[in-house]
């Protein structure tokens, strides 16, 4: 049996800025883009992965949800605390050189873990946390 990764969803505050700094600095394709009312679901992944992908998506929708509970998952999304995605690369320090001109918020720099990666975080335009790590050679 094999299992993949089809999707992951982070939210998005902002459609057009997640969606140029996936494109624009990440170097993302654009997969789907769909709206509805006043939302935005936006599909991006790596072009050489066609089979992963991340959607960006309008947070707490679910119409279960009371005006509280979106309060707090608009707060939490605020603060880096409510999604993240741990990317990885063959080029840590020059993927780190474009998030960094890109003008993100810059968690850590680029470092060896004591569990014996290399890698860095930053958030996202919606303040999503995202860890990138070197790919072993």
């Amino acid at each position: 049996m094999k299992i993949n990764i089809l999707n992951t969803f982070l939210p998005h505050t902002d459609p057009e800025a997640s969606l140029a700094f996936y494109r624009d600095v990440l170097g993302f394709e654009v997969r789907n883009d769909v709206g509805y009312e006043q939302m935005r679901w936006i599909t991006v992944g790596p072009v050489d992965q066609p089979g992963t992908s991340i959607v960006l998506t309008p947070p707490a929708v679910d119409p279960g949800l009371t005006d509280d509970e979106r309060r707090v998952i608009n707060e939490l999304i605020a603060k880096g605390a409510y999604a993240s995605i741990i990317l990885a690369t063959d080029d840590l320090d020059a993927l780190f050189e474009k998030v960094e001109a890109s003008n993100a918020d810059v968690i850590q720099e680029p470092m060896a873990q004591d569990w014996g990666t290399r890698d860095f975080a930053f958030r996202d335009p919606a303040g999503n946390t995202v860890r990138v790590q070197q790919l072993a050679a």
